[in-house]
């Protein structure tokens, strides 16, 4: 398992009250899966995304990534694991404003020390400039793109130093329809040519339709799971 989650507890205080974000999540990801986690709002998916993703830390249970248990790491080896092995599409896009979507896109590159020479940097970015459809692009700053181009980069640059695990938080909430198919398409070629393993937390059913396995939660806990061979369609008060 590249991703393997044991009784996870995650407990935020609120004054003199506790809200109790997961309670006790078990959940196993091979790598190489296509993982949609889905669940009404308060559900508990963007916290469970944060901790997977290191953004967050957790109050009880286990998370083991890559055969390593994560809280037995250093800070400098969770920054390591951060910068290596993990790609994140956030909702809020997150891009650098001084930065062109070029530059955006290559930065993780540069810090990461994955993109070897420039031209090979170059090569890795400009196909994924293609891909995104924002080749033409290229020179803009965040200011100066739409709220779906914006998403599109921050797609790209995610998936430029090809992470083994991508975290997408909503990915395609600020896209069309046409743009959401083809990042999607974009994503899934990447999980099958280059065994990235993604995890989405999204209402999107496109998602869920193309995804190995759907994982509901409600009131943090796995209520549910489904594969893409069976209905997608979560009960009313899933949605």
């Amino acid at each position: 398992m590249i991703v393997s989650v044991k009784d996870l507890w995650k407990i935020y205080p609120m004054g003199n009250f506790k809200v109790e974000a997961l309670r006790g999540i078990n959940l196993d990801i091979k790598e190489g899966e296509f993982i949609s986690v889905a669940g009404p709002s308060g559900s508990g998916k963007t916290t469970l995304m944060n901790i997977i993703g290191l953004i967050d830390g957790f109050n009880n249970g286990s998370l083991i990534i890559n055969g390593l248990e994560i809280v037995k790491q250093s800070r400098k080896e969770l920054a390591r694991l951060r910068r290596e092995m993990l790609g994140y599409v956030f909702q809020s896009f997150n891009l650098l404003p001084v930065l062109n979507v070029y530059e955006n896109i290559e930065l993780p590159l540069i810090i990461s020390g994955k993109g070897g020479k420039k031209s090979k940097r170059k090569d890795r970015v400009n196909y994924l400039l293609e891909e995104v459809g924002l080749t033409d692009r290229r020179k803009h700053i965040p200011a100066e793109l739409s709220g779906g181009q914006q998403q599109r980069v921050a797609i790209a640059r995610a998936l430029v130093t090809s992470p083994r695990i991508v975290i997408a938080d909503e990915p395609t909430a600020n896209l069309d329809s046409k743009t959401g198919e083809l990042v999607l398409n974009l994503m899934k070629k990447i999980n099958h040519n280059e065994k990235t393993t993604f995890i989405f937390a999204t209402h999107d059913p496109e998602i869920w339709k193309m995804a190995d396995r759907i994982i509901f939660l409600q009131d943090g806990l796995v209520k549910s799971e489904t594969t893409a061979s069976e209905s997608v369609v979560p009960e009313p008060s899933q949605r």
